[in-house]
């Protein structure tokens, strides 16, 4: 995974998922459940690498963070309960993709869970 698009598709595989543009500048994608509304991916460049904003439970972020030098407290986030990944090559898909479904899983609406499932 290593541009805007693969992780853009990548967060695109829950069928309740959708991309969004909210803020004025472009360089920010949010992907949000359309159940209720909520962020779980946020996808921006800076210094020339594409990150990614997730949600993450503290002692798993904690764990990541030790873990992988890609993996940093979350930029512009609260820093205890979200993760920014930096797609620099170093971690897999099959490292990155648990991480997009932990904060996919985090921020759905349990009410909404048996009407909404992965594609």
């Amino acid at each position: 995974m290593q541009t805007r698009a693969d992780v853009v598709s990548a967060c695109l595989r829950f069928s309740d998922a959708y991309e969004d543009y909210p803020f004025d500048d472009p360089n920010w994608t949010a992907l949000r459940h359309r159940t209720n509304q909520r962020i779980f991916a946020l996808v921006f460049e800076r210094d020339g690498k594409i990150w990614i904003n997730l949600k993450a439970e503290p002692m798993r972020a904690e764990f990541w963070r030790a873990a992988y030098p890609a993996v940093l407290p979350g930029y512009h986030m609260n820093k205890r309960h979200w993760i920014s990944v930096i797609l620099d090559g170093s971690m897999s898909d099959a490292e990155i993709l648990p991480l997009i479904e932990d904060s996919y899983e985090l921020t759905f609406d349990r009410r909404s869970r048996k009407s909404v499932s992965k594609n």
